[in-house]
């Protein structure tokens, strides 16, 4: 492969995983201010997959209407520094790092430095990989939707998922009180990573126990807004996360929290992160400190993303799954 060339997951075609194709392309060169990176890890998300297929299709107005915009899928990263521009001092060539850039999915990409961050010495690239947007919505709907507080009480609906297992860790670290709900074979990974109390939802309806909590973070969104509303303190709230591929069930979420918000008591929000440079150091430091340890189900080759992207779309990981680009 020449010198300026690359291999890349490219998505020409709104569609399955079948139409991803590993195909060689122009390597990104690093401009003065910019941070070249070769990528050794890749972790998959909701959104590559809702790029991918091009759902809901309210995603198309910016993505484009017949063909996606974003041929190249990943925003979640880990590897090595390549090259800095002359004008970058936080990064040297040969460094580790993690972070969030779109295109990553590839064996290089360009960015700039506040796209990036140090890996933590106790994380394996893999692990990196895993944390950037889990990381951020845990952190977020924690922080800052819910306001969280030591000694309340949280529920997490998807406990075992991506965001699930970083948000039982974090509120943990917040000195909340946690209960999980997950799937029978998820029940020993969520009480090993922190909660206090783990729900196997094929066994009972945390709709129908009569507990109540200050924050239920959903991240599943397979219950009626009104039985989530049930499980919530008079102050509680509901944030939901992730987009459903339904439109109508978006429009549904949407309008209900907007109402909710409004008028009642118990609050509803729904939200998506945004990434920053400030929550991706107090993410790294929550890792640093062993506080959080990311959670990874499968890994899989760079020449094996449609398998990845399958094992994805089933819905059943545990935790991330991670695609590692060979040296």
């Amino acid at each position: 492969m020449p010198a300026t060339a690359m291999r890349a997951i490219i998505n020409d075609e709104y569609g399955p995983p079948a139409g991803l194709q590993l195909r060689q392309i122009d390597k990104p060169s690093v401009d003065e201010d910019g941070v070249l990176v070769r990528v050794r890890a890749v972790s998959i998300n909701p959104l590559d997959w809702h790029l991918m297929r091009g759902q809901p299709y309210a995603l198309r107005i910016a993505e484009g209407p017949r063909r996606p915009k974003t041929k190249i899928l990943g925003v979640d990263i880990a590897g090595q520094v390549e090259a800095v521009g002359r004008g970058v001092t936080e990064f040297q060539p040969g460094q580790e790092v993690f972070g969030h850039r779109g295109g990553s999915l590839a064996e290089y990409v360009h960015g700039q430095p506040k796209d990036f961050a140090p890996k933590p010495a106790r994380l394996t690239l893999e692990q990196a990989a895993a944390v950037p947007v889990a990381g951020f919505t845990a952190l977020q709907a924690v922080r800052d939707q819910a306001n969280l507080k030591s000694g309340q009480r949280v529920l997490i609906n998807g406990a075992s998922g991506g965001v699930g297992t970083f948000a039982v860790q974090i509120a943990k670290s917040f000195g909340a009180n946690v209960t999980g709900v997950c799937s029978t074979r998820n029940v020993d990974l969520v009480r090993s990573i922190g909660a206090d109390r783990v729900i196997d939802y094929t066994q009972e309806d945390f709709t129908k126990s009569g507990e109540f909590y200050d924050l239920f973070l959903d991240c599943v969104g397979n219950h009626s807004l009104s039985a989530c509303r049930s499980v919530l303190n008079p102050k509680g709230i509901l944030v939901m996360v992730g987009v459903p591929s339904d439109l109508t069930s978006l429009a549904t979420r949407l309008i209900g929290a907007f109402v909710s918000s409004r008028f009642l008591s118990r609050k509803m929000v729904f939200f998506i992160a945004r990434s920053n440079t400030e929550d991706l150091t107090i993410v790294r430091e929550l890792m640093g400190s062993g506080k959080v340890t990311p959670v990874i189900d499968r890994c899989y080759r760079l020449s094996e993303a449609i398998d990845a992207f399958r094992y994805v779309e089933e819905g059943h990981a545990r935790g991330k799954v991670v695609l590692t680009v060979a040296v």
